[in-house]
């Protein structure tokens, strides 16, 4: 079956019973395949499907997936061992998330989020793309009900750049982090992978871990792990080894040589794609449900495309692998278990079951909301201001034009009329962009931040009610 319209496929294969059902595999990916723009986009997609063809991983997350040619082509070079699929569509040039299951999709579904940078900002192009978060549900025989995140955070801004060039991402990493709390609140596990733009000190990884109750694989994987001196910076191989580079590496053939920010040199690139995981959550506890559990994690495709001079991507992927953890004495309590029912076409309805062991309750702290407040508070000062700029440039154009059109009356040489026709063509369309950009776009950025801010203050509020109660019953 493949329904083009909205990009869900499978193949006739059937899933096969004789893979592990208690472990678990997944890649994450950035594919960097923007058409017309990346270069050796065709070869190095193709070069990734072999790649992925010849795997054994049970869930593959892309990004950066933009042309459904490509998708189509990685898709019918996995299908035998990954029949199901979806290709997800957002703004006006598509999200570029694409997600590879071995498992039945039961449900998709996908949150543009709502700052994505300007649409003036044509280069960096986060506005026109749509950055968002994607997911599936599927069927696991053990975990029942896995919903998987698959994102691609807001770029610009970088974490050392000014406040109001933070807010953007940090807009995303809170309305993210909710949607991955919301699932696990129904009793789903919950996997998120992708390109989080963040390192993880970062502000916005915090708030991730912290809200959503998300743990990182990769630190489980690689415990006391430590940091790097500035006097003596980790090999390039040691860097993707034990901290888990995956971007700006030195060993990357499109980031050799590129001048790297203070932190990247530090560790010889940055980590900056995550697969992260947490048990479902909703009391009472019990021993009955089975844990998912990573065991391993580590950087992949970090070698040169056979027979060429390119790497795979300008990212290297990331690859974890968990292992399912059941009682002992057979008795298990599956949280929301997913049911198959007998149709002619296989269709699935979801059980609504209380999860019997929650995962620990974990929050943001009410100074990490502060420090967040700070970024979109100086945000939003900025928009105003760039707001107001703007229409005043169109001010400006619209008393140019008429200047324009009335200075032509007094200019009768016919040589001098394609200028003005130049002139008038060129201001109109800067006093609509700006008019656009100022007033239409301005006050969608102001009122997104200020819906975020309004909640943030209201949850750090609700927090701090919640330490004071606490402390005051405390002896």
């Amino acid at each position: 079956m493949i329904a083009r319209g909205n990009a869900v496929t499978s193949t006739p294969h059937p899933t096969p019973t004789t893979m592990s059902d208690t472990r678990l595999r997944l890649l994450t990916l950035n594919c960097w395949g923007l058409k017309y723009v990346s270069k050796h986009r065709k070869e190095r997609v193709a070069a990734i499907a072999d790649v992925l063809a010849a795997s054994d991983y049970d869930v593959i997350t892309l990004q950066e997936l933009w042309v459904f040619a490509d998708f189509e082509y990685v898709r019918a070079a996995v299908s035998k061992r990954l029949p199901y699929a979806k290709f997800f569509y957002s703004g006006a040039l598509g999200a570029g998330l694409v997600i590879f299951s071995r498992f039945p999709i039961l449900a998709a579904t996908i949150h543009p989020y709502s700052l994505n940078g300007s649409p003036i900002d044509v280069v960096a192009g986060d506005w026109f793309v749509g950055k968002a978060a994607a997911s599936i549900l599927f069927a696991h025989p053990v975990l029942g009900h896995v919903q998987v995140y698959n994102t691609h955070l807001f770029a610009k801004g970088g974490d050392e750049g000014a406040e109001y060039q933070k807010a953007h991402r940090l807009v995303n990493a809170w309305e993210f982090a909710k949607l991955a709390r919301q699932s696990a609140e129904l009793g789903r596990y919950v996997i998120a992978a992708g390109d989080f733009n963040s390192v993880p000190t970062s502000l916005p990884m915090s708030i991730i871990r912290d809200h959503a109750g998300l743990t990182d694989a990769w630190v489980v994987t690689h415990p006391n792990t430590p940091d790097p001196s500035p006097s003596s910076p980790p090999s390039p191989q040691d860097a993707i080894r034990t901290h888990g580079v995956t971007a700006d590496s030195p060993l990357n053939s499109y980031s050799a040589g590129k001048p790297l920010e203070p932190l990247a040199r530090k560790f010889q690139g940055k980590r900056l794609d995550y697969v992260f995981f947490r048990q479902p959550s909703s009391p009472p506890a019990s021993a009955h449900t089975p844990i998912l559990r990573p065991i391993d994690t580590r950087v992949v495709l970090t070698e040169r495309v056979p027979g060429s001079a390119f790497s795979f991507s300008d990212h290297f992927g990331l690859e974890a692998t968990f292992a399912i953890d059941v009682p002992q004495d057979g008795s298990v309590h599956v949280p929301a278990p997913a049911l198959a029912q007998p149709t002619h076409d296989a269709s699935y309805v979801l059980a609504s079951v209380a999860n019997p062991q929650p995962a620990l309750a974990k929050d943001v702290s009410p100074e990490a909301i502060t420090q967040t407040l700070l970024s979109l508070t100086a945000r939003y000062r900025y928009a105003q201001a760039q707001g107001r700029t703007q229409l005043s440039i169109f001010a400006v154009c619209i008393a140019l034009l008429l200047a324009v059109i009335i200075g032509s009356a007094w200019f009768p040489r016919s040589w001098i009329n394609p200028i003005f026709m130049v002139v008038t063509i060129a201001l109109a369309w800067l006093a609509t962009t700006m008019l656009y950009i100022g007033f239409v776009y301005g006050n969608w950025e102001v009122n997104a931040l200020t819906n975020i801010i309004e909640e943030l203050e209201l949850y750090r509020g609700a927090l701090e009610e919640q330490r004071r109660s606490q402390g005051s019953r405390s002896p």
